[in-house]
């Protein structure tokens, strides 16, 4: 399938304080000047009502959803026979708490973010992966992901928690970026992107665009 060809759903929905519909519009925008031809729902509803398997990229940009019909199987069903799915902080990565097999397939779920919004390090672990290649540690201000993750994880970039929010998790490694498999399906997802803003950023920015490249086979 040549690039021109390719095609991405973008859905969004969920809490509005992440604000889907303008991350959902500017993540649209990257994969359209990389060619793609986007279509972008309203709604989980979405995964039950639209083919699936037509596309090449899914991303979600849904937090605290719940899944419609079949929409959750089909979801799952469709990234583990080849479509990718790529996602960035709680529109992927808290979506669907009630359902511990799309948690399974993403590879993590958020459970907190310690002292809301500050100021932290992204330290890049992986330099010789295309997705971060010739991005060095950054500083990031947002909301610091802890997360339950699945070991299996490819890890791109980490962060360290420095337990002034809460002591008890000093010194804690957290992945920030990782990628991983589901069946014949790739799946990405980075922490960073609380809101619209955070995509000024242009280390958050660039590694998603790869991101979503790489889940996409490209």
């Amino acid at each position: 399938m040549t690039q021109s060809s390719s095609k991405a759903l973008i859905v969004w929905g969920g809490w509005s304080g992440h604000q889907p519909k303008e991350c959902a519009d500017v993540v649209a925008q990257l994969l359209k000047d990389e060619d793609f031809a986007v279509q972008v729902e309203e709604g989980a509803q979405a995964f039950d009502t639209q083919d699936l398997t037509r596309y090449n990229l899914i991303v979600p940009v849904i937090t605290m959803g719940k899944f419609e019909g079949d929409g959750a199987s089909k979801l799952l069903n469709a990234v583990q026979n080849g479509v990718g799915i790529a996602g960035f902080h709680g529109g992927l990565g808290d979506s669907f708490r009630d359902h511990t097999r799309y948690q399974y397939m993403i590879g993590g779920q958020f459970v907190e973010h310690p002292g809301g919004k500050i100021e932290y390090t992204v330290n890049i672990t992986r330099p010789e992966d295309p997705i971060v290649a010739g991005i060095s540690d950054f500083q990031y201000k947002s909301e610091q992901y802890y997360m339950h993750v699945d070991p299996s994880n490819e890890v791109l970039a980490t962060t360290t928690f420095t337990g002034e929010h809460d002591f008890w998790v000093d010194g804690t490694v957290m992945p920030v970026v990782w990628k991983r498999h589901y069946g014949k399906g790739r799946v990405f997802y980075s922490s960073l992107g609380h809101d619209a803003a955070e995509f000024d950023m242009p280390q958050m920015r660039e590694i998603f665009r790869r991101g979503m490249l790489w889940a996409a086979g490209r």
